[in-house]
Formats: C-alpha cells, structure tokens, sequence
C-alpha cells in the first residue's frame, strides 16, 4: 500500500496522477476517481470521500451496476486465482476468508450462487473490521431483500469501501 499522503498533496496532484494514485478505490472503476478529481480541491478527506460517492450517485443505473459487478465474489473463485485488486484480496484476508475451512468455504460458494441468480450481481459487503460470521449473516439477511433495496445497498457497501480505502491512503 502506498504511503498516506495530506490531503494539500491530494489537491495537488494532476488529474491523471489523481486517477493513478485513486483509480483502483472503486474497483476496476477509474471512472469514479476521474470524476471524482474535478471536485477538487478538497476541503478535507471527507470531502474526498463525499465526492467519490457523489459520483457514483450521479452514474447512470447501468454504470453503478457495472462497477458492482466489477467486484469479486466474497471468497470466490478471484479469490483462488490471485486475480482480486490488492485492496480486496487484502480486505478479505482481514475477515478471515483466506483461512475458511472446506465446509465454509462450500457455504460461501453456495451463497454467491444464490445472490448472483437472485439479484444479477456479485454481493459487496464491506468487510474491513467484519468477521466472517458478520458476513455469513449479512448474507442471509439481504437474500431476502428486494431487487430495488439490495441494489441501493450494494452502493451503500461501495460507499464504506471508499471510506476505507481513502482513510487508508489520505492522513487528516
């Protein structure tokens, strides 16, 4: 992970160097950083964290839905073949999802089937802090949502993924 910078730093940094260095915060979707950068400056990391949500919030229906497909499944087959952003493979290594037993492991496997046929697209959960019970409810509960509500709540998981990742990389 690259060293925390201010958010004076941030502000300086040329839209192409802004998208390099934030690029991969919304996964496989540097379109979020692109847009997010023509707020700048920022007034503080929340700002820049306000503006990446912001730019989700004003895609259209089919790019949110792009950028929630463009997540792995949570200890999925990505997982197995190494082919995660760092970010998330270092995510789920944090909850635990790279040391699952088999039995877990096949409940996980079980679970992304049902979501994704369910609702069309992978399950996002914010795992950072999460333990895998927390996710294995998580997703119980949200089976049982309605398309239109798991859609918003995947954008909100998205969301606290950005919190993350900028906290990470942005000091105050």
């Amino acid at each position: 992970m690259p060293a925390q910078i201010s958010i004076d730093d941030v502000n300086r940094l040329t839209p192409a160097q802004f998208v390099e260095r934030f690029g991969d915060v919304a996964e496989h979707s540097p379109w979020v950083a692109a847009a997010a950068a023509r707020e700048r400056p920022f007034a503080s990391r929340d700002a820049m964290i306000a503006a990446f949500v912001a730019a989700v919030a004003a895609a259209d229906p089919e790019r949110q839905r792009a950028l929630i497909s463009a997540h792995p499944d949570l200890a999925g087959k990505a997982a197995i073949a190494g082919e995660m952003a760092e970010d998330s493979r270092r995510e789920q290594a944090g909850a635990g999802l790279d040391r699952l037993t088999a039995a877990e492991f096949a409940r996980f496997g079980e679970l992304n089937t049902a979501y994704v046929a369910r609702f069309g697209f992978p399950f996002i959960y914010a795992v950072k802090g999460a333990s895998k019970l927390d996710i294995l409810a998580a997703f119980a509960d949200r089976l049982a949502n309605a398309p239109a509500t798991e859609f918003a709540t995947a954008l909100a998981q998205i969301s606290r993924i950005f919190r993350f990742r900028i906290e990470d990389r942005v000091r105050l």
